[in-house]
């Protein structure tokens, strides 16, 4: 699959006229939990020619590449994604810190040494919070429930406690976070779930775990108390992605010449 996943971003450069800079898996298979059938979440940052920057008109800024059964490939422009690393957007953390790297470059190396200090842990609690708060509420309330859904709860929840505890970016694997986070309790439930959603070509819907559930119930109280009175650390201007973006742009000049 990855000499098929190399001949699409190959596609891509070709026909967009485009260099990628980072690409990775994004999804379950980067979470470390994905089914025998899990499809390919492909995410790339990619740049564009210095002139296409200049122009007058507005201009697209992402790449939606192939969407189906096996395949889903999308990527960022640099100029959208540095914009959103500025904000704190976590899914460029993620993305960075990908234990699945299908092509990466010597530039995305100088957006990804300054990566974590655009990190403002609010935002990072911001958004897995209502990850795990949305997930749960659509497909965990139930007296039957879509069991795959319990780690698209856990992940973000634990992602939440990494957060609170290290001040970091939390990592992508599921295991690593519950190793560290999930309490001893629910471990044995977890563990179950985790086989099965592996080893099953597709985990559907089963009775409520309701040890799980509770645990979810307490932490999310919790971490929704605990958010109210985080303080709102942002440090990092825009000096160092400007900086970024226009050696970014020189490097592309030299390619094009």
């Amino acid at each position: 699959m990855k000499e098929l996943i190399t001949e699409k971003l190959n596609e891509i450069e070709r026909r967009e006229n485009v260099k990628i800079l980072h690409c990775v898996e994004s999804g379950s298979r980067a979470w470390g939990f994905a089914s025998p059938d899990s499809d390919y979440d492909v995410r790339f940052i990619y740049v564009r020619s210095e002139d296409y920057y200049l122009r007058l008109d507005k201009t697209r800024d992402v790449i939606e590449w192939q969407l189906d059964d096996t395949l889903d490939i999308n990527g960022w422009d640099i100029q959208k994604a540095l914009r959103l690393l500025y904000k704190s957007n976590s899914t460029l953390f993620e993305w960075n810190s990908s234990p699945i790297v299908y092509k990466t470059t010597e530039e995305w190396k100088k957006v990804s040494s300054v990566i974590n200090r655009y990190f403002v842990e609010k935002s990072g609690l911001y958004h897995y919070l209502s990850t795990a708060k949305r997930n749960y509420r659509e497909y965990l309330k139930g007296e039957t429930v879509r069991l795959k859904k319990y780690f698209y709860v856990l992940r973000p929840l634990l992602a939440c406690k990494w957060i609170l505890s290290e001040g970091t970016p939390p990592p992508m694997l599921f295991r690593t976070l519950m190793e560290k986070y999930l309490d001893e309790g629910v471990r044995p439930d977890v563990e179950k779930l985790l086989d099965l959603k592996m080893n099953a070509p597709e985990m559907g819907e089963g009775k409520r775990v309701d040890r799980i559930n509770d645990y979810i119930d307490e932490n999310l109280t919790a971490i929704d108390e605990i958010i109210k009175n985080f303080p709102d650390r942002h440090t990092h201007g825009w000096e160092e992605l400007n900086q970024i973006f226009v050696s970014l742009m020189q490097d592309r000049g030299c390619y094009d010449h």
